[in-house]
């Protein structure tokens, strides 16, 4: 038997698509919803697979330091250095920031604090959402 968790955690930002032929080529932002799910075989000690508080602690805060309230920028982007230049708060990333690469991002993350997670949903908008899952 298999027992997961799931937190979601809620964020704004804005992004733009580099080499996208509609609208999201321009500069536009979302209100965005991440749900992380989480798993293991055998709970804690305390009957957990994860304390929630320790979601809240890890990528609750790693949300609301780099990508809340920020733009998320391809590296590429030339906008990045004009965002710099002006003391704006942005958020670089190695590939397009689209919803799919924004749950492959927050999935690395997750690992890296350590956390046994199995996927991320990323809800962009009320009817669109992209899913990262190991």
């Amino acid at each position: 038997m298999r027992y997961t968790v799931s937190k979601t955690f809620s964020f704004c930002y804005g992004h733009r698509l580099l080499n996208d032929d509609g609208r999201c080529k321009n500069l536009h932002g979302h209100t965005a919803r991440a749900t992380l799910t989480l798993g293991c075989d055998e709970l804690d000690a305390n009957g957990m697979v994860v304390h929630f508080d320790r979601l809240k602690g890890t990528m609750g805060a790693w949300i609301d330091e780099n990508l809340d309230h920020a733009m998320l920028l391809c590296t590429r982007d030339p906008a990045a250095k004009a965002l710099e230049g002006l003391g704006e708060r942005f958020f670089r990333m190695e590939e397009n920031p689209t919803a799919e690469n924004i749950a492959k991002l927050l999935f690395g993350k997750a690992e890296g604090f350590g956390l046994p997670v199995i996927s991320v949903e990323v809800w962009e908008s009320e009817t669109a959402r992209a899913t990262f899952t190991a």
